[in-house]
């Protein structure tokens, strides 16, 4: 089947995460992705965090169908090839530093000249303009600045990451939903191309809720709060008797009612001041107290056979190792088994979201460096004998 992208070109210029990232959605819906690595070594990706057999494997599911072609972009001839694909491309995605891509000649005034209808993301550490433009940008800086690690962890500890790329992965999905708004505009005929500015700092700035008015209204900095949601209540992290945890979000006015019928204290549901959230938030150290007793007397499974039946949202917190083997994953197909180079057999990450008639798919893994530079550039009409001498001299791989 083919997805909702099938027809979009996009060319992938980035390395790493933030870029990637967004465009291995696009594949995983349709877009040919066409992924210009340097000849070498590749993206740095490749080598990143636990390997097999050489190869990482975050590799595999990030570049997933993906073309991988190795072009040198100190070349002329190299820039030749990319300046040709962008005329055709639909979407160009980058993550240079700002600036970068105008060192090269493939800023965005030469290659929209190219082609008026190009969408071109640019995600970078501060965006394209301002006074941090120049500064170098990674996730985590934009996590730091952002907000998020600010608000993450316990108020004992300093402030922790969360546990994964979160910045680049926010900038991602910033960028792709920019890109598909952009092409619905090129499509309906509405416009012609135009830049998507993304910035990890404003991604990250973007998902922190109220933050900025409750600082300006109310003087409050939010900060460390560990498992508890301050402000609404109860929604914490609560100890069980086996050393586990459970997470209970308790917060909405009937929910209480259920959670403390459920905890043997229906009387607290009947306090007035506890009838509505405003009420219940200032006593979250108290409600927060007397759940936890009635959680540590219990399993986890214990404590969440009985939120479960009383209609409390409830959860145990997983692991990876939870998660491969739940059964409610396996059933939406979030767990596919993939097969590497050399037959070995993996799991991988399902697709997101699920689209019920033109859902995504896994057409191969993450491919080898240049693997299609010689189809790719057949479609572009070099013949063998000119790949050859590009490849002789050096301008691809």
């Amino acid at each position: 089947m083919s997805g909702p992208l099938s027809g979009i070109r996009v060319l992938e210029l980035g390395q790493l995460i933030a870029a990637p990232f967004a465009t291995r959605l696009m594949a995983e819906f349709g877009a040919e992705v066409i992924k210009i690595e340097p000849p070498g070594d590749g993206d740095p990706l490749r080598k990143w965090r636990k390997m097999h057999e050489g190869t990482s494997l975050w590799w595999y599911l990030q570049s997933r169908n993906k073309k991988s072609i190795a072009v040198n972009l100190k070349s002329p001839d190299g820039l030749a090839i990319v300046k040709q694909l962008a005329e055709s491309a639909d979407v160009v995605v980058e993550n240079f530093r700002p600036g970068g891509l105008e060192k090269l000649g493939l800023g965005w005034d030469v290659l929209s000249a190219l082609n008026p209808n190009l969408v071109m993301v640019r995600i970078s550490g501060y965006g394209q303009t301002g006074p941090y433009r120049d500064r170098p940008g990674f996730g985590a800086i934009g996590e730091s600045m952002g907000g998020i690690r600010y608000t993450t962890g316990s108020p004992e500890a300093p402030p922790a990451r969360v546990g994964v790329s979160i910045g680049d992965t926010l900038a991602s999905l910033h960028g792709v939903i920019g890109a598909l708004m952009a092409l619905l505009r090129v499509k309906t005929g509405q416009g012609g191309g135009q830049v998507i500015d993304v910035s990890l700092v404003e991604s990250v700035f973007n998902v922190m809720e109220s933050l900025v008015p409750e600082y300006d209204l109310l003087g409050e900095v939010r900060t460390r709060t560990g498992g508890a949601l301050p402000g609404i209540t109860p929604s914490n992290t609560y100890p069980t008797k086996d050393g586990g945890f459970v997470v209970i979000a308790g917060n909405s006015d009937p929910i209480f009612k259920r959670l403390m019928a459920t905890i043997g204290r229906p009387d607290l549901a009947e306090i007035p001041e506890f009838r509505t959230n405003d009420g219940r938030s200032k006593e979250a150290a108290m409600l927060d107290a007397t759940i936890s007793d009635w959680t540590r007397a219990r399993t986890v499974d214990e404590a969440l056979a009985a939120l479960d039946a009383a209609d409390v949202p409830a959860g145990r917190i997983y692991s990876v190792a939870d998660i491969v083997a739940d059964p409610h994953y396996q059933a939406r197909d979030m767990i596919l088994q993939a097969e590497l180079p050399g037959g070995t057999h993996v799991k991988m990450p399902g697709i997101v979201p699920k689209l019920s008639e033109t859902p995504g798919a896994v057409r191969w893994q993450g491919p080898a460096l240049g693997a299609h530079t010689d189809s790719v550039l057949s479609e572009l009409g070099l013949d063998a004998e000119r790949i050859a001498a590009l490849r002789e001299k050096g301008a691809v791989a």
